[in-house]
Order: C-alpha cells, then sequence, then structure tokens
C-alpha cells in the first residue's frame, strides 16, 4: 500500500525537500485562484480572466479593481493549516524535512509552524510602500478601502506577491535550487507542474526517491518512485500515523 511505502520512505531519508502547490491548501478552504470566475467590466466592456486581473498590467493600470479582486480571490484570513501543513511540521522537527518549497501565499506552512520555508511566489503577509519600502501587514491591507497608501508618505503599498509578468525572487529561486539538488528525498504535492519556471525547479533534483501527491496526472508521473493520486491532506495524516507507530 502508497501509505506504507511513503512511510518506509520517510523512515530511510535524512533530507527531504517537499515541493507544494495550491492543492496543499484546498484541504484548507483555499481554492486555487485560476479557478476563479473573472470578472466583467461595463466600463470596458470587456471580461477579465483571473490571470489578467493579477497581472502586473492590471495592477498599474487599474489599482482599485486590482485590489478589489485581490482580496477576494488571493486572501484567505481565517484559512487555518490542515494535516499536510502540520505533518510537514513535525517531520522538520524530527529531522526529516529540510525545506519546503512552495508556490502558495498564504503563509500556512509557517502558522502550522515549520521554519524553512521558502515562498517562491511571496505573501500576502508582506506588503510594501513602492515609494519609501515602509512594511505593512495584512491586517492594513484589508483595512484599506480601496487602494492601500502608506501611512508615512503616502505611496502605493503593494503586496509582496509574484503577479503575472513579474520575475520570481531570484534569491528564492537559488535557495530553492540548492534545497532541491541536495535532498535525498524529493516530494512534490498539491501541484499541476505546469506554472513555470517553478515547477522547472524539480529537474534539479537527483536523489534516491522522487514521490508524487496529487490528484491529477502530471508531467513528472514516469520520473517518480511512487506516485499517489489522492487527498494530501488525507494521505499525510495516514502516513504520519504509520510513522509514529514504527
Amino acid at each position: 500500500m502508497y501509505i506504507d511505502q511513503l512511510a518506509a520512505i520517510l523512515a530511510k531519508s535524512e533530507r527531504v525537500v517537499f515541493f507544494g502547490g495550491a492543492g496543499v491548501s484546498t484541504a484548507s478552504g483555499i481554492p486555487d485562484f485560476r479557478s476563479a470566475e473573472g470578472i466583467f467590466s461595463k466600463q470596458w466592456n470587456r471580461s477579465f480572466s483571473p490571470e489578467e486581473l493579477v497581472s502586473h498590467t492590471f495592477y498599474k493600470k487599474h489599482p482599485q479593481e486590482f485590489f478589489r479582486y485581490y482580496k477576494i480571490a488571493l486572501v484567505h484570513p481565517n484559512a487555518k493549516p490542515n494535516p499536510c501543513h502540520t505533518a510537514l511540521a513535525e517531520l522538520e522537527e524530527m529531522g526529516k524535512i529540510s525545506a519546503v518549497v512552495t508556490q502558495n501565499i498564504d503563509g500556512l506552512h509557517q502558522l502550522a509552524g515549520s521554519k524553512n520555508v521558502i515562498e517562491l511566489h511571496g505573501s500576502v503577509h508582506r506588503n510594501y510602500c513602492e515609494t519609501c519600502r515602509s512594511f505593512y501587514d495584512l491586517e492594513y491591507i484589508l483595512g484599506a478601502e480601496g487602494i492601500p497608501l502608506c501611512s508615512k508618505c503616502g505611496g502605493r503599498v503593494k503586496p509582496d506577491v509574484v503577479l503575472y509578468e513579474e520575475s520570481l525572487n531570484t534569491h528564492s529561486i537559488e535557495n530553492a535550487v540548492n534545497q532541491i539538488a541536495h535532498a535525498d528525498t524529493l516530494i512534490v504535492g498539491g501541484t499541476s507542474l505546469i506554472v513555470y519556471p517553478a515547477a522547472g525547479l524539480v529537474r534539479y533534483f537527483g536523489g534516491r526517491h522522487c514521490v508524487l501527491i496529487n490528484k491529477n496526472s502530471t508531467s513528472l508521473d514516469h520520473r517518480a518512485d511512487l506516485v499517489i493520486q489522492e487527498d494530501i491532506a488525507a494521505v499525510f495524516q495516514s502516513v504520519m500515523d504509520r510513522l509514529r507507530a514504527m
């Protein structure tokens, strides 16, 4: 059974890297924003897709509409960590997980207790004034009416989130590559591996075991030692029960 196989792999591994996507947070009630509906604008007499609405161009040209959509589709302040998040934090505490590399921006890995989290696409919990670089938390953004402005200089406050058309943080990419390249086990979970350049990071893995946990098939299935097409939160809950009993 796949639970026994994954538990055995984790028991023997010493440097595990977890690479996760939107599916990790689904059990916490956070949908993939790409599944959300776009909006039709009477002002421009056209519809905008979710990808357009969270693009750099839309942010610059239509900040009022950007923040209105951003708060609805990308910010979920009441979400809590699920068994996948808590399992990864426990595995890190056990000395198994060396890093969590995530495409998510919700901060749930840190809330669950994970320490070494590499956020490829940033975080809704970090926001900076574009003019003076003053820091603001999520509560400030949620409490602002319309476009959030800096209380110190009046500049626009931008979420530290990588929008479409923007480049990923170079330091985060290098850190993720280094962690994946030195891992003895790579677990890829809750991602379809279609969003680049982040998805291309898995090619740097050359360790012993590659495990893929996703409800649907991915381009990495043929390279994985173990493919599990089940709910990732349920999988980790069962695996942790098995590990604790070993």
